[in-house]
């Protein structure tokens, strides 16, 4: 038998092989490769399953023409068959076509009369993208294919991508400037106009200011834009003036303030108080105001933010309107009101914990925590900064002189631009390069695997990864001290099973001494356009640290429904001895957080349920009336979080009740300091806070006053 399967073989390669040539013989170049498709039918049918081998496993499309299914070969190939495997649902109307760039296409073949089946294609050309392009189907159904087979030669290289060159210049859209600059504040202002208002905008912008002073600026903030100074420390880089956020474009009201940032400056406020009214997604790190700093937008308007480490403010800190924040690692000259949740760990200056009234929750010091990596100036040189793991951290790193931590030199990064495809940046990794992502938006066909110890991935200007497939945009190996930082991945209209996971699924390696960080990496399922993903962040590595992160189903923008971004999970934590900073978790179908792992900590959480649930029924989780907003796992034996809180806003069917916020087994590690939740006003009900713990919003009617619970159990 194995004789005859080898002579069959022998008989099948001859055929590819023309006569008297001396040619290798063609092979097949598109399997596992990366792939991209105009549409997905439905979670069981992505474009991978087209080129995995598989002939039980199909691609196929939405029922519309035209659709189109792409491979990529990773390098240009010399082409002479393509074999397409149609299941029923079949293209009666076709191209095959070829390009070079994925941009430009050049027809191979052509038909308006396929009969379907299994169709073997002799054409002949050169590409790196091939793309079967239909305009016509034979059945009131989508296109379907088993297998999109490429056959030829591939080119130099084994179709991959050379070697990738370290370092070089960070492109357009990061602007420089020293204290000879001239038009600095028109710059600034020029960048503001463009993005004041461009919530789901498509430009990123960081702006950066060598060491020196820098006289009568107001850096007006707006969304994707980030400041920060290139010096070691904050006082290095001083601003007589401020870095400014106000919500005059959204008639006063700051909560669509998000994905900003400042970072590493010094300030001398003009009026003596520095306005940064924000909401999630926006930090403020590494700052030195020499005053107040005001969180509230011009007239005190609502604000839902926000997150401060490593800073130092002089004066006062005026929360006002805020409804929640929380504070880690700084020094503060005070802080005024309360409203809901307010949350400060190894924060000098901060008040003592008072919760419920005020909603002052305090830990004296940050058990485990690490500073987010940066860009500095060393000379003339660029390097990243990374800062030293703290334990039991308080106050900011720089305040009795340099930093403790170590430096890479930008020739030890890749530096991203625009256009980079995954295959590349694959690469990079693989040469032993750090990733530094310049601002912009980053289209990934193939998952981006972070496999060495140490590795920094850090991004500038909110710079955003969008995975166009199905694929999960980023995985991290079960591998000591990755840094994952400053970036924003924006699900793709195709669902994706995961958008981030740190370490494979069963990891178990211990990490304690030098744990994976994940800083200031957002999460977007919508408003740019329809996103999918079944679950967001999956953290299955030991001893991560997640310090600020904002993973949000959007309730508002484009491509927003119920279906239309479903995304089931939030955040997944199977890892043991993980800690949380700064968690903002908004709106899935199900379970925002779920914990599984063992001595799990959270410190400060903030969350709001879907709004756009349809009905009781869309949110019954058989006998239990929704879906927790943080659930731990029954098998969990100690568990702890401080300073936690859940709305909801109900607002297509307000009669919709909630039984609890937050739901954890009855034992005595588990352990939940100061929560609460809330009807924003009156628009759906929690019945209680925690379990069966704590009074029902019901009473409160359109009221918007939080139920507390201080401790639990």
């Amino acid at each position: 038998m194995a004789g005859a399967v080898v002579t069959a073989l022998v008989a099948t390669l001859l055929l590819f092989v023309p006569t008297g040539s001396a040619e290798a013989a063609p092979v097949l170049l598109s399997q596992g490769k990366p792939v991209t498709a105009s549409s997905q039918e439905h979670y069981g049918t992505p474009a991978t399953a087209a080129v995995d081998g598989e002939n039980g496993t199909r691609w196929s499309s939405t029922a519309s023409d035209p659709q189109w299914i792409r491979v990529d070969l990773g390098a240009t190939a010399s082409i002479n068959q393509i074999v397409l495997r149609w299941e029923n649902a079949y293209a009666k109307a076709y191209r095959i076509e070829f390009s070079g760039d994925g941009a430009t296409w050049s027809t191979a073949y052509s038909t308006t009369t396929s009969a379907g089946g299994t169709e073997t294609l002799n054409v002949s050309g050169t590409a790196r993208y091939v793309r079967m392009y239909g305009t016509a189907r034979a059945t009131g159904y989508g296109y379907s294919l088993w297998e999109f087979q490429v056959y030829g030669t591939a080119g130099a290289g084994g179709g991959g991508p050379g070697p990738v060159t370290p370092g070089g210049d960070l492109g357009p859209n990061v602007h420089v400037f020293d204290p000879s600059t001239p038009g600095i504040q028109a710059k600034l202002d020029e960048v503001f106009k463009k993005q004041e208002s461009a919530q789901f905008g498509t430009d990123r912008h960081a702006f950066f200011f060598k060491p020196g002073t820098y006289n009568n600026l107001n850096a007006q903030i707006g969304f994707y834009t980030s400041i920060a100074g290139l010096g070691l420390r904050p006082d290095d880089t001083t601003i007589n003036g401020d870095v400014t956020v106000d919500a005059g474009w959204f008639n006063g009201n700051a909560t669509q303030n998000f994905w900003r940032s400042a970072e590493n400056l010094a300030l001398n406020p003009v009026s003596g108080t520095n306005r940064w009214a924000v909401s999630q997604a926006a930090s403020f790190r590494r700052m030195h105001v020499k005053g107040g700093l005001n969180l509230a937008p011009n007239g005190y308007g609502w604000a839902s933010g926000g997150y401060i480490a490593d800073s130092k403010v002089d004066g006062q800190i005026g929360n006002y309107s805020q409804q929640q924040w929380y504070t880690r690692d700084s020094a503060i000259g005070g802080w005024s009101n309360s409203v809901w949740n307010q949350t400060f760990s190894g924060v000098e200056g901060a008040p003592a914990t008072s919760f419920p009234e005020p909603r002052y929750t305090t830990l004296d010091t940050t058990p485990i925590s690490r500073e987010k990596p940066f860009l500095y100036l060393d000379g003339n040189e660029y390097k990243v900064f990374v800062p030293a793991k703290r334990t039991n951290a308080r106050g900011t790193t720089w305040a009795n002189g340099t930093p403790q931590g170590s430096s890479l030199s930008l020739n030890q990064f890749y530096v991203v631009k625009p256009g980079a495809t995954a295959a590349t940046i694959n690469a990079a990794l693989a040469q032993g390069l750090h990733l530094l992502f310049t601002p912009g938006i980053y289209h990934v066909d193939q998952t981006i695997n972070v496999n060495r110890a140490n590795t920094v991935v850090l991004g500038l200007g909110l710079a955003t990864i969008i995975p166009d497939n199905g694929v999960t945009a980023m995985r991290v190996a079960d591998v000591d001290g990755v840094k994952l930082a400053g970036f924003l991945i924006d699900a793709g209209p195709v669902n994706s099973p995961t958008l981030l996971e740190v370490g494979p699924q069963g990891a178990s390696a211990d990490h304690a001494a030098n744990p994976t960080t994940v800083q200031d990496v957002y999460i977007r399922i919508g408003g740019a356009g329809p996103g999918k993903a079944t679950t967001s962040i999956v953290v299955n590595s030991d001893d991560t640290i997640i310090d600020h992160t904002w993973v949000w189903r959007a309730d508002h923008g484009d491509g927003v429904g119920w279906e239309t971004n479903r995304a089931d999970y939030g955040v997944r934590v199977n890892g043991d001895d993980v800690l949380a900073t700064g968690l903002f978790v908004e709106h899935f179908n199900k379970y925002d957080v779920e914990w599984y792992g063992e001595r799990g900590r959270t410190i400060f959480y903030q969350n709001e349920k879907a709004y756009d649930a349809p009905n009781q029924a869309a949110i019954q989780n058989g006998d239990t009336k929704g879906y927790a907003a943080y659930r731990v796992d029954d098998s969990v034996t100690t568990h702890e979080a401080w300073g936690l809180g859940s709305y909801c806003n109900y607002n297509v069917d307000p009669t919709i009740r909630q039984d609890h916020g937050f739901k954890a087994p009855v034992k005595p590690g588990v352990k939940f300091h100061s929560l609460l939740v809330v009807s924003l006003g009156g628009m759906g009900h929690y019945n209680h806070v925690i379990n069966n713990t704590g009074a029902s919003t019901v009473p409160a009617g359109t009221s918007t006053v939080p139920s507390t619970v201080v401790s639990y159990p």
